[in-house]
């Protein structure tokens, strides 16, 4: 199978992310697709920035080490890019009707060096199995040479949103 090219581009950034993912900010953490092979890999980017809301409290007196990224950030970003990967064919940007994704479980998460402003997040996501509406991915993330994140399996699902609404409540005899 081969790249996707839209527009006579083979990447494609923050607009078309938003067609097909229901991430909006401040949580949407992916800036650009620099690769996708629908049903086989995806390679997405985020740039990170000392503008970022999670260095908002930091004070003056911050050194450069307390600008590491969190971890949980970096997670999020990398399974944002398998969602995308997963929900390519199937986009529903808005999760109140159609289709809802969900993450399963993540395991097998490991964490290399850290991660400061003015690094280029390189997300690398490949889809391992589908059953039904369930993907398996893997991958990793990558600062230059630097790998900086690694995923041995990230299991998303998709539900119709009428599954996950609460019932409601019984009428009260009265």
């Amino acid at each position: 199978m081969s790249a996707v090219p839209l527009g006579g581009r083979m990447t494609f950034g923050v607009a078309e992310i938003r067609r097909v993912v229901p991430h909006r900010y401040p949580i949407l953490l992916l800036d650009r697709v620099v690769e996708l092979v629908p049903g086989e890999r995806l390679t997405a980017v985020k740039a990170v920035s000392c503008t970022e809301a999670c260095f908002q409290r930091l004070g003056d007196g911050a050194g450069d080490r307390d600008y590491a990224y969190p971890a949980t950030l970096i997670v999020e970003s990398w399974a944002q890019a398998g969602v995308l990967l997963a929900t390519w064919e199937k986009p529903n940007p808005d999760v109140l009707v159609g289709m809802v994704g969900l993450a399963g479980a993540i395991n097998n998460v490991s964490f290399g060096a850290p991660v400061y402003p003015g690094d280029l997040l390189e997300h690398r996501v490949r889809l391992v199995k589908v059953v039904g509406d369930t993907v398996i991915l893997e991958g990793e993330t990558v600062v230059g040479d630097r790998t900086v994140m690694r995923v041995g399996q990230f299991v998303e699902t998709q539900r119709p949103v009428s599954a996950l609404r609460p019932a409601e409540p019984a009428p009260v005899a009265g």
